[in-house]
């Protein structure tokens, strides 16, 4: 439990079925490629969108005699993971040749970890709303060796292969099978993703295929899955099916919903759940088979003769632990403590780096809780109207802080800040200069204050009498005697005279 943000733990999705109630049970396999200018054994580059086949290395392309180099920066990206995750780092680990192939793995094997990976044991808290968070158990990360991409719909007879992702480093970040529905999934995912990103270890693109998922789906009559967490025993648990390849949350909830409903039927009609890998159809909203379910032993696995075991030194991960920078629970848990905030606040400004940062710029030496506002429903909502990001915005966190403070110190209303706000986004400008300049400065002078209210009394007296019958009338003068002073009188003082005046 983090300091500060207690939290409850979901309900898992119930599914009714025909006959009964069903719960899903979920296990998640995501590939994330390292975020590194090179590939794990050779120094090609990785760059997106280059020509087809141009980062491709004598070791990429499995030419005779060619041999892989660990890519140092790549390992040191994994621990800086596996930190992040509050995960065991082991200071022994070693590469396994998975043996299979395909068009786009020149090698006809890949290189990969199955029995000594880098990182054992992590987890990941999810937020699934305030106060509800579902802790998802790491089993394992290990770094392995991508393929390249096949293409097969740029000529009717013929397939093409790209091999410039062959050998960029991946991350396979393999959980529990604590997750307990669709919606879980996604957010997990997206956790992970922010996490990574925070981390600088992983740029999460899902689009570029830079962060995949294989999702793992299983259904279970409810009280199983308790057995299985006191046992540990798998055999509480229905038979799983992978969905592989997924790069977009929204269909991997889609996905797991129809998978799960497509066993439940299976199961209701007296059938067995044959263990699969599937493919998920975005088109028709379906999963399908794409092959039997293979074993570590269908692979061959055996280490890996073309490089020694990796030893690294306690030391060097130490290092590493003091770079890592404040991740988002504990940034989130700050805000509220520091500055004030909900914890619905607090989790969208701590979303990405940019955001946090921005905001604390904002509230730097004034209300934490007013710059949140500002920030979140004024700056974001502009941004969003105008297709803009938080990297692109016309208005500087030092100038946004500038009308936090005027609002706050009295010298301008809400409303008046509002017109500031539009004036700085579209002409830029230092905000007090601007107030001053113009003549947005707020009426707090009460004897003039006084002056427009008595004016406003005197003008409109069936009004009068109206609000000495129902006190809710008297926000009409408060109305008029703003309209009057063009908006600058203290909005607090002008409530007061009016219901001091109309003897209220």
């Amino acid at each position: 439990m983090l300091d500060h943000l207690e939290f409850t733990t979901p309900k898992p999705k119930v599914i009714s079925g025909a006959k009964d109630d069903w719960e899903l049970v979920i296990g998640m396999e995501i590939h994330a490629q390292v975020a590194s200018k090179s590939k794990l054994f050779s120094g090609a580059s990785t760059k997106f969108g280059n020509e087809p086949n141009s980062n491709v290395s004598f070791v990429d392309a499995a030419m005779p005699g060619m041999l892989p180099v660990i890519n140092e920066f790549c390992v040191e990206q994994a621990v800086r993971t596996g930190l992040g995750l509050k995960a065991e780092i082991n200071l022994f680990s070693a590469f396994d040749r998975k043996n299979y192939f395909y068009p786009d793995l020149p090698q006809g094997y890949q290189i990969s970890q199955l029995y000594h990976p880098i990182v054992g044991e992590g987890e990941v808290l999810v937020d699934m709303e305030p106060g509800v968070a579902r802790l998802v158990r790491i089993e394992r990360i290990h770094l392995e060796q991508d393929a390249g991409k096949s293409i097969h719909d740029m000529d009717p007879t013929m397939s093409f292969v790209d091999l410039n992702r062959t050998g960029v480093a991946l991350m396979e970040i393999v959980s529990r099978p604590d997750i307990r529905g669709p919606e879980e999934a996604a957010a997990y995912v997206l956790k992970l993703r922010q996490i990574l990103r925070y981390l600088g270890t992983c740029d999460g693109n899902m689009q570029n295929g830079n962060l995949r998922a294989d999702v793992n789906v299983s259904v279970c009559r409810p009280g199983q899955y308790e057995k299985y967490q006191a046992t540990q025993d798998f055999g509480h648990l229905g038979t799983r099916c992978e969905i592989k390849n997924m790069n977009s949350t929204r269909f991997i909830q889609m996905a797991i919903d129809y998978e799960a409903r497509r066993q439940i039927a299976i199961l209701e009609d007296g059938g067995t759940v044959d263990q699969e890998t599937r493919l998920y159809d975005a088109d028709k909203n379906e999963t399908r088979s794409m092959r039997s379910k293979e074993e570590a032993h269908d692979y061959r696995y055996f280490p890996c003769p073309d490089l020694l075991p990796l030893e690294i030194e306690q030391g060097w991960v130490d290092d590493i632990a003091k770079t890592l920078p404040e991740l988002p629970d504990e940034k989130k848990a700050r805000f509220v403590k520091e500055f004030g905030l909900s914890e619905y606040d607090a989790n969208v400004l701590t979303a990405d780096t940019a955001n946090a940062s921005y905001f604390e710029g904002v509230a730097a030496g004034t209300d934490g809780k007013l710059a949140a506002n500002w920030v979140i429903n004024e700056l974001f909502g502009r941004l969003k109207k105008d297709d803009k990001d938080i990297e692109t915005s016309p208005v500087s966190p030092e100038q946004l802080g500038g009308i936090v403070k005027l609002i706050k110190s009295g010298d301008i209303s809400g409303k008046i800040a509002k017109d500031l706000f539009e004036i700085v986004y579209t002409e830029g400008g230092i905000p007090a200069e601007i107030v001053e300049t113009r003549g947005m400065k707020q009426v707090t002078d009460t004897g003039a204050i006084e002056k427009a209210v008595d004016e406003v009394i005197a003008a409109n007296p069936g009004q009068v009498e109206k609000a000495q019958q129902n006190p809710k009338l008297a926000g009409w003068f408060v109305g008029q005697v703003m309209k009057a002073t063009g908006g600058k009188a203290n909005p607090g003082a002008v409530d007061a005279l009016v219901k001091a005046k109309l003897g209220l």
